[in-house]
Order: C-alpha cells, then sequence, then structure tokens
C-alpha cells in the first residue's frame, strides 16, 4: 500500500516545481543552516566522508559543492588492462544484458524501446542493434561524478527533454518506460571498441547535469532537443577522454546507461542487477573478435 502511494504521489507532486526548489536551495550559501543540512543528509544516507578529497563538512559552503566532492587521490584506482573497460560511476547495477529485438530491461517485466530511449534517432538506434545495455543507479549517499569506461572521442550530445520521475528501484519497477521518459543527455563516443553511448538521466530534484565539456547542459529546462555535433579523432579540436576520466557530473542523484555496439564487449561475469558498483573497477573486457581474422588490405587498422 505505501509503495502503491509512494508511486501515485510521483505522478501527481509537482515535479518541474520541486526540482527548481531543490536546485536553487543547494545552490545558496546558507552558513549554519547549510552546514546543518549537509550533516543531516550524510548521517541520514550514511555518507563516508573518508573518501572525499576534503572530509570536512566545513569544507562544503554549499549543499551543491557537498554533493559533487572530488575524491582523495587514490581512492577509485582505475583496472589497467588495454582490453578492460572501468565501471562508470559509484552505485549498483539495476540491470544489464543484452538489447533484443531493439529493447531493454527495466524492471519486473517492463522493457523500453532502444529507438525511444536515443530521442527517436533510429539511424543511431541501428548501430546498437543486438548489443548491450547497463544502467547503474546512484544513490544519494554514492558519489556523483560519472566518468569513461574506456578511452573516447566524442562526437555528438543531445539534450532530451522529458519528466522528472525519481529513477530509484522501486520506480523502475513501477513506472513503465521511465528511462525513455525522463530528461536525459545523450553522449556518443568513437572508442576503440566501436561506438558507445553514456547517457546521463535526470530524476525528481536533481538540479543540474553537467559535463566537463560544455558545463551545465541542464537547467535551463527549455522543452526542446537540442544536439551539439564534435569532430573526429582526426581533427586537432576534437575532445579525447581517456578511460577513468571524469566526463559529467549529477547534482543530486540520478542513473547512467551505458550501449555497446554487438560483438565488441562483453561484461565481466561479476557483474548483475544488485550488484555494488566502485568507479574504476573492471565493467567489461573487449571481445577482439577481429584477432582471429586474416590479416588483409581490408581489416588492417
Amino acid at each position: 500500500m505505501l509503495d502503491s502511494i509512494k508511486i501515485r504521489l510521483q505522478y501527481l507532486l509537482p515535479k518541474q516545481g520541486l526540482t527548481r526548489l531543490a536546485g536553487w536551495g543547494a545552490e545558496r550559501r546558507g552558513a549554519m543552516l547549510t552546514q546543518w543540512v549537509i550533516k543531516a543528509f550524510a548521517w541520514y544516507y550514511k555518507v563516508d566522508m573518508k573518501e572525499a578529497q576534503d572530509p570536512e563538512f566545513s569544507a562544503y559552503p554549499t549543499f551543491n559543492e557537498f554533493f559533487v566532492r572530488p575524491l582523495r587521490d587514490g581512492a577509485r584506482p582505475v583496472v589497467s588492462g588495454l582490453d578492460m573497460l572501468c565501471l562508470p560511476a559509484d552505485g549498483a547495477v539495476s540491470q544489464l544484458g543484452p538489447i533484443t529485438d531493439g529493447k531493454l530491461f527495466q524492471a519486473k517485466g517492463h522493457f523500453y524501446s532502444l529507438e525511444a530511449l536515443l530521442a527517436g534517432n533510429y539511424q543511431l538506434a541501428e548501430r546498437f542493434k543486438e548489443g548491450l545495455f547497463a544502467t547503474t543507479y546512484l544513490a544519494p549517499r554514492d558519489y556523483h561524478r560519472v566518468h569513461m569506461p574506456c578511452d573516447g572521442v566524442l562526437r555528438e550530445m543531445i539534450y532530451v527533454p522529458g519528466d522528472l520521475f525519481s529513477v530509484n528501484p522501486l520506480t523502475a519497477a513501477n513506472v513503465p518506460n521511465l528511462f525513455a521518459r525522463n530528461e536525459r543527455v545523450i553522449c556518443v563516443f568513437d572508442t576503440e571498441f566501436g561506438p558507445m553511448v553514456q547517457i546521463l538521466v535526470g530524476a525528481t530534484i536533481v538540479g543540474s547535469i553537467e559535463t566537463v565539456w560544455s558545463g551545465t547542459v541542464t537547467p535551463p529546462r527549455e522543452g526542446i532537443i537540442k544536439r551539439w555535433t564534435y569532430p573526429a579523432a582526426n581533427d586537432e579540436a576534437a575532445i579525447t577522454l581517456e578511460k577513468g576520466q571524469e566526463m559529467g557530473r549529477f547534482k543530486l542523484g540520478s542513473t547512467v546507461i551505458n550501449l555497446f555496439a554487438a560483438n565488441q564487449v562483453a561484461f565481466v561475469p561479476q557483474l548483475s542487477s544488485g550488484t555494488v558498483t566502485r568507479m574504476g573497477a573492471p565493467f567489461a573486457e573487449a571481445l577482439r573478435l577481429h584477432a582471429a581474422e586474416p590479416v588483409t588490405s581490408e581489416n588492417v587498422i
């Protein structure tokens, strides 16, 4: 009964207004009030401040600065190896697996369309047909910077307006098409392992989504799809990010979705729904199918 009330409230409450209010409050410098809010939040969600670059609450004049606090050096070692990809974020695996018939598994019998997730971009969706996806949920207590699973060259960023439902496990199990209906920022990369997409999904009271190359992407929330394109690797203006490098952040928690093309990588076997994740730990390994092919002029890289 309580769960159904929580879900119904999400449909009824003014999520956009609540999110604007939360974003405004999180940027205020409220001195003692801000410190009280930060301490109460850290206590309630059991935030481990020993991992922070600065573990003292007084180091954070706003709630947002506390929320996107950097970690101390060495707190998240990045898995080595040219064939290994690393986890992009702290959190927990919501779901992962194959993209089958153009659909991704959400939870509890719910599936959603790859094309809808990619804002109707059927050409981009075709590149991930029969590929793999992974959905990582970042709880309020988690580190909220998102990093690169592998080296990549940014080719496109798409802002998609949408709803701002919560993205916690309860909502994922009860709101159809959750990730294809929420606000999101789609980032498309060229990588050694084929095309890779990393999607930052907005949610209720997520005051801001930012990327390292563009700063704040949202707000403002103008209600229209926006698209930016970037040069290829051989251009001196190309934006290249390395494995483990920060690529974006949430100001209040949310979800990251990764898409990989077919026959390029395989997720490490220890990952499954509910697995706790730590940025930099093993995520996937290259299949390297081309290693078995004869060397010809067509497949020499």
